[in-house]
């Protein structure tokens, strides 16, 4: 296999360390090519560059309590073990998904005991840290605070979300990235040299097989890797040929990117509906393809065409909302096959709807100012005569009934507490009906700036 990306720019040697263990033959592969520098670390660039302060504090081993945030395979448990080594430090291991508050107690006694007796400090590694609940992420502060541990937590999710902000302000976030096809093809050369020597063969992998590899893994070196060696497993003989076919055969079509409950579900969604915003039909059903191939609920497509109705389209043009509910009716009535069309057919409608976000402007602006004025009363002419005792109190008198006058409109009538008399919250776009909505409104604040006139005359 010829080794284009070594001319790659940025790229590194590709003498790859690997664990020397008594059972490493039973390794997986992205095991044994797991590095232990930094110089064989590949990818991450835009936070370990020559000269970042994360490169500085771990080439010199004054490494800080930090967070690692990225997708599956990026490359943040071999960046904890890294600094671990820099440092000269031991590692505790802790997976979220399988410890529990025990467990915990049991990795700070033993970096207690370590640092009391060996002087040695303690890297404190927590995968899917954003498991742990609130009591359990608690466990580790005063830890962190008196340096008994370094503590790295691993987290597929947003830390801003998941975290504990007694956490997030003693640790150092840092955002890894997918890895790029330049990373994994160094990535993949470095496994088919390993795997040519530890099992004594050829191996050939033809450039089909390789893009697809590469297309498969999605930016996860652990998908890569883990793919590779099936396609190695699957074949015979003293010289292997990974073929196209080959890597179909073991990994089949790609696999959609997609977690429901996850930051992919919401990049999705959030694609989806700025799509449709941004007045594009074709991204939105691109978007909308996306969820679906992933396994995602086309009633929550449905769902948020409901919100783009109200919140990006409004009065532009009223018949988006109805056309949303439409399509939820239709998936319900008749199921997927022509519900995920209907869906469709509204997200297209909604895409080259008119827009305005004027409502939901207005409101948003209206709640707030509900919420500071609060303390204010309803006029004595909006209020409502129940008793003869609210009667005698004024409560509506001299309220003019809209219908009694000229237009079913009474002009110059104030319907606002008396401080807040000039208030304008609703501002029509000049997109769609609102741009008639835009005239009419004109049309009344004119017969209210003339009835003003009149009775202040």
């Amino acid at each position: 296999m010829t080794n284009a990306s070594d001319s790659t720019n940025g790229s590194l040697p590709l003498d790859f360390a690997q664990e020397e263990t008594l059972d490493g033959s039973f390794q997986p592969l992205a095991a044994k090519l797991r590095p232990l520098t930094l110089a064989d670390y590949q990818g991450q660039r835009h936070i370990l560059s020559p000269g970042m302060p994360l490169t500085i504090a771990i080439e010199q081993g004054k490494c800080h309590s930090v967070i690692f945030w990225g997708p599956p395979g990026t490359g943040k448990t071999t960046l904890a073990e890294i600094i671990a080594s820099h440092a000269n430090a031991e590692v505790e291991r802790l997976s979220a998904v399988t410890s529990g508050i025990k467990d915990i107690r049991q990795a700070i006694e033993n970096a207690k005991q370590r640092l009391l007796h060996q002087q040695k400090r303690t890297v404190l590694f927590v995968d899917e840290v954003h498991r742990f609940n609130k009591g359990q992420q608690d466990a580790f502060l005063p830890f962190i605070e008196d340096g008994t541990i370094i503590f790295i937590g691993a987290t597929t999710e947003n830390p801003a979300f998941e975290l504990n902000q007694a956490v997030l302000s003693r640790a150092r976030v840092y955002t890894l990235k997918k890895l790029t096809r330049d990373d994994l093809t160094i990535i993949l050369h470095r496994a088919c040299k390993t795997e040519q020597v530890n099992r004594k063969i050829s191996i050939e992998l033809d450039n089909k097989a390789q893009q697809q590899l590469l297309t498969l893994a999605n930016g996860d070196a652990r998908r890569l890797l883990n793919v590779f060696e099936n396609c190695l497993d699957i074949l015979s003989g003293e010289s292997k040929t990974v073929t196209l076919e080959t890597v179909v055969q073991v990994a089949g079509n790609k696999i959609a990117l997609y977690d429901k409950g996850g930051d992919a579900f919401y990049d999705l969604i959030s694609a989806f509906h700025k799509s449709v915003r941004g007045s594009s039909p074709d991204a939105a059903l691109y978007w909308y393809a996306r969820i679906l191939a992933g396994g995602g609920d086309a009633l929550y497509v449905a769902r948020r065409l409901l919100a783009i109705a109200s919140e990006d389209i409004g009065n532009a043009d009223p018949r988006a909302m109805q056309l949303a509910i439409n399509a939820w009716d239709t998936f319900q009535r008749v199921g997927p096959s022509e519900g995920e069309r209907a869906i469709a057919q509204a997200t297209v409608y909604m895409a080259l709807a008119p827009k305005s976000n004027s409502v939901y402007m207005a409101f948003s602006q209206a709640k707030e100012l509900a919420k500071n004025t609060s303390e204010l009363d309803v006029p004595f002419h909006l209020k409502n005569a129940t008793s003869s005792i609210t009667k005698e109190l004024g409560h509506g008198s001299e309220y003019r009934y809209a219908h009694n006058e000229d237009n079913a409109f009474a002009a110059g009538e104030c319907y606002f507490p008396e401080p807040l008399k000039n208030t304008s919250l609703y501002h029509p776009s000049d997109r769609g009906l609102e741009k008639q909505l835009k005239e009419k409104q004109n049309y009344l604040n004119e017969l209210n700036r003339r009835s003003n006139e009149q009775r202040y005359d």
